[in-house]
């Protein structure tokens, strides 16, 4: 399945079937559904990603680094730090 293209409705926000999220243009693996939780966001909402490599990550401030593929560079969103679904953990 592939990764948030937004163009009016995120049809995986609610999915939560077995399988791997990859980037929607290179295929390269990001988020495992065993990482996905529900969250109040429009996008789907994941704790970590697959490999340390999966993604890029760029410091936009404290709270919050841009994500992108880690392969191609395809912009995939935020990671919200202490936004995850425990305690100290981020959200994707």
């Amino acid at each position: 399945m592939s990764f948030c293209q937004f163009f009016g409705g995120e049809i995986y926000k609610d999915h939560f079937k077995a399988g791997m999220y990859v980037c929607s243009q290179c295929h390269h693996p990001l988020f495992s559904s065993r990482s996905k939780f529900a969250h109040s966001s429009p996008w789907p909402a994941f704790r970590d990603t697959i490999r340390e490599d999966s993604v890029t990550k760029l410091m936009e401030s404290l709270t919050a680094f841009k994500v992108l593929c880690g392969k191609c560079g395809n912009g995939l969103g935020h990671e919200f730090v202490n936004d995850g679904p425990e305690e100290g953990t981020s959200r994707f």
